[in-house]
């Protein structure tokens, strides 16, 4: 494969493919063999990813059917091996874009530029590889690393649309929104007040021939202390350069983020306590977002990643063409007012990826043999779903009591 078209060390995804080609893919090597995955299992996500699911989407109208060519057996077990899928192009209308300025005309802030730029050639007719439509060989692998996280430790990967412009999703509980509540109304956002604030103003933009913005949150529940590594591996580290990737997206948070610059340590920082029931160390709050020095903690993992508005839209805008002349422009063909609802699953995709190759890393290096110390002599484990052998540890108070003194001496 091509630079740039692959993700992942161990649990690895190639891509391939363009927007008005004969049809996108993807290659998934490293799966683990013996896992029950089903195309209907893989078409569920492929479904919410799809154009031409309600009025703030693009028409272009694909059902996607997600063909597996390899890597399971008749009866829809992995074997192992190389997994190939792919979704043939049925819609595309490529003279939307062949027959007017756009031949020769730069999107601005579209690909169209940098790819040209780059290569000296792009594929005009739907941005090519540029397109949203490239991440569905990322849904489609993401599909299956969800099945392997639920099958490991019951590992649940959901994102919602948590801002459009400057309306924000209120009364979200990360610990219990589920799926259902996600998708009960077109914007993808489970507080269905705020949701429908936010299809007023999608639909004011999209009225006008005008695009639009906002944010998705993503919660990974259930995931295991442990996963990621110091120095450049770390967990947020991966989670952004994964959702980074996406079409269209611009800024990437975890846990607080930004928002936690405006707080003191005092403030910031999640206080441990034991949980009485099963022993384990957890935190307070969860203003680090489930990963604290780049490793996971045991908590929920808390994502925030920025999508621009689209770039092509039916306003003139001044650009220029590939031979250098200073043009007007107004974009044609068929293009989402905003790309929050379908980025949905392209988040969740991106965040299970990256989850199921951090948790392989860590099964190869850390866990590769038993750790045979002594229970005392052991870690006390972390997390929502860690227990501590024979329940939480009895409390012994140190002579003198008070505060533990710790002196710190970090560059």
């Amino acid at each position: 494969m091509g630079t740039g078209n692959s993700f992942g060390r161990i649990f690895r995804i190639s891509t391939w493919g363009e927007s008005h080609g004969g049809g996108v893919g993807v290659q998934l090597d490293g799966c683990p063999p013996r896992i029950p995955i089903t195309r209907d299992e893989i078409q569920v996500d492929l479904d919410r990813r799809r154009p031409g699911q309600s009025r703030i989407t693009t028409p272009r109208n694909e059902a996607d059917a997600v063909e597996i060519l390899s890597g399971l057996n008749p009866e829809d077990i992995t074997l192992g091996t190389p997994i190939a899928m792919l979704v043939r192009n049925k819609d595309q209308r490529s003279g939307d874009y062949l027959e007017n300025d756009m031949s020769v005309a730069y999107r601005p802030s579209h690909a169209d530029a940098t790819y040209d730029a780059k290569y000296g050639v792009r594929a005009i007719a739907g941005g090519g590889r540029s397109s949203a439509r490239e991440t569905i060989g990322r849904v489609a692998a993401g599909a299956i690393a969800r099945k392997i996280l639920k099958m490991y430790n019951g590992i649940e990967v959901l994102a919602y649309v948590s801002k459009v412009q400057d309306i924000e999703a209120e009364n979200v509980d990360d610990d219990t929104f589920t799926m259902e509540d996600v998708d009960s109304n077109i914007v993808r956002c489970p507080d269905p007040e705020s949701a429908e604030r936010m299809l007023e103003r999608i639909d004011e933009i999209r009225k006008t021939g005008n695009s639009i913005g906002g944010v998705v949150t993503c919660v990974a529940r259930n995931v295991p202390a442990g996963l990621g590594a110091p120095v450049f591996d770390k967990l947020e580290a991966d989670l952004a350069k994964a959702c980074m990737s996406i079409p269209a997206a611009k800024g990437f948070e975890s846990g607080d983020g930004f928002a936690g610059t405006l707080l003191t340590g005092k403030d910031h920082n999640d206080e441990f306590y034991i949980d009485p029931e099963t022993g384990a160390t957890r935190t307070r709050t969860n203003r680090s977002g489930g990963i604290q020095g780049g490793i996971s903690n045991g908590e929920n993992i808390v994502v925030h990643v920025a999508f621009k508005p689209t770039s092509t839209i039916a306003k003139a805008q001044s650009t220029v063409t590939r031979d250098g002349q200073e043009v007007e422009l107004r974009g044609k063909g068929r293009h989402d007012p905003c790309v929050l609802p379908r980025a949905v699953p392209m988040v969740e995709a991106m965040v299970a990826l990256t989850l199921v190759d951090a948790l392989m890393c860590q099964q190869a290096q850390c866990e590769l043999f038993p750790n045979e110390a002594s229970l005392d002599e052991r870690p006390n484990p972390m997390g929502t779903t860690a227990k501590r052998e024979g329940g939480p540890k009895k409390n012994v108070v140190a002579a003198g009591g008070g505060p533990i003194g710790l002196r710190v001496d970090e560059e």
